[in-house]
């Protein structure tokens, strides 16, 4: 579990506002973004896999959310996040 929480961290340092913080909308969508991508790569082998499919499909839809709300309370901090993680919408 090292390089998962390693990871996690350089996520974290790189999206966080302010030196304490770790639960930022922008961190919250970066984190989950990360699990999007790892389990994408995921499927690619282990096609059958549903009960993962849904948990992606959960993920995905909680990061819309998320989305949603950064878009409506501030939206530069929104673009800024959809360019850095590489989202088009």
């Amino acid at each position: 579990m090292p390089p998962a929480s390693t990871s996690r961290r350089s996520v974290i340092e790189k999206f966080r506002r302010s030196p304490n913080d770790v639960g930022s909308s922008e961190v919250q969508i970066a984190l989950l973004t990360q699990r999007i991508s790892d389990l994408t790569e995921h499927f690619k082998t282990h096609r059958k896999d549903h009960g993962s499919r849904r948990g992606l499909l959960l993920l995905v839809s909680k990061r819309r959310r998320l989305l949603d709300y950064l878009k409506n309370t501030d939206t530069d901090r929104y673009r800024q996040v959809i360019e850095k993680l590489g989202i088009r919408r």
